[in-house]
């Protein structure tokens, strides 16, 4: 979440209508005075919350550059500290805007529930932000993220679909990704991604091809794991092993991500961004793709006893200096 971006974005608009109708290049210099000095165009309550959700982001990502130097203990005493700090902003937006989305969502995903307890508390904020903010729509645009003032909902049912997936609720995941791509083309949250590992959880061959095809047949790490667990659990055994091989080939660390799964903290509120072809690509994937995983036997084992599979993974760690356990032994 560009939090900043967004906040200069709903400010520039906000003050747009105090000022009448102004002409492209009018609104474009308009933005960049906002953009210079934020805080001067902070007018009302709900907009004061959501810049102290922005501050409050900017502080979390600064606090975790560090991490890396952290033993396992340190960085949980780090991550508690700040999860703390993050709620207690949120409760101070609230007071300001008790509808403040993002502020609602950090607090939920912050409180760490479990997450069969998060589906329920998503699903109940869900419905708090439709009955106080009306609907989700396309609107003029044909996209609802188009509408920065719809970006807390939409951000709210992209989490809410992951986490349905998380607890195996594939049906219901299936049906906001795919709700989520209708009301937002452009996909800049991803469902696309959580509807790729749904639709292979599912065993949902058209459905994927679907999916791939409306994505032009670009690929990325989601949907090359999606497709090779696919194939696998169709016992398609030639597509599989073809599949995994582009998944090792075109995903940076893919082999040894999927070998060596590593903790990823919870996102806040979203998907962090990432660049195309990257480790990170592949560890967000892989860390998706977990519960399914967990739920197809022996997959990473036959996985790791496909040629190349298993060298490519010991490779990339030996480059990177990474640790590595035994898949086999775990």
């Amino acid at each position: 979440m560009n939090a900043r971006d967004e906040l200069i974005r709903r400010l520039a608009i906000k003050r747009r209508r105090q000022l009448g109708s102004l002409s492209t290049e009018a609104f474009e210099e308009l933005e960049l005075a906002v953009r210079e000095n934020p805080s001067a165009f902070v007018e009302d309550a709900e907009e004061e919350a959501f810049a102290l959700v922005a501050q409050a982001l900017a502080r979390l990502d600064e606090s975790r550059h560090d991490d890396d130097l952290l033993d396992d203990e340190q960085f949980m005493q780090a991550r508690a500290q700040r999860l703390a700090r993050l709620e207690a902003t949120c409760a101070q937006a609230l007071s300001l805007d008790e509808n403040c989305g993002d502020a609602l969502l950090l607090q939920l995903l912050a409180a760490d529930h479990s997450p069969d307890e998060l589906v329920g508390r998503l699903l109940d904020l869900d419905a708090r932000l439709e009955e106080a903010c009306g609907p989700l729509a396309t609107g003029a645009t044909g996209d609802a993220w188009a509408d920065v003032f719809s970006r807390p909902h939409l951000r709210v049912r992209a989490a809410l679909a992951r986490t349905c997936a998380d607890t195996a609720r594939f049906g219901m995941a299936r049906s906001i990704c795919e709700d989520l791509l209708t009301l937002a083309p452009f996909d800049h949250l991803g469902a696309r991604l959580t509807l790729a590992l749904t639709l292979a959880r599912l065993e949902d061959e058209d459905g994927f091809e679907w999916l791939d095809v409306r994505e032009g047949r670009k690929g990325n790490a989601w949907f090359h794991l999606s497709r090779a667990l696919l194939m696998y659990k169709l016992g398609r055994m030639p597509a599989a092993r073809r599949a995994l091989n582009g998944y090792d080939r075109l995903c940076t660390g893919g082999a040894y991500i999927l070998l060596q799964p590593i903790f990823v903290d919870t996102y806040l509120p979203d998907r962090p961004a990432f660049e195309p072809g990257s480790f990170l690509e592949a560890t967000l994937a892989a860390h998706e793709a977990e519960p399914i995983i967990v739920d197809t036997p022996d997959f990473t084992w036959w996985a790791s006893e496909q040629p190349g599979f298993y060298t490519s993974a010991i490779g990339y760690c030996e480059r990177n200096g990474l640790d590595w356990r035994d898949p086999n032994a775990m």
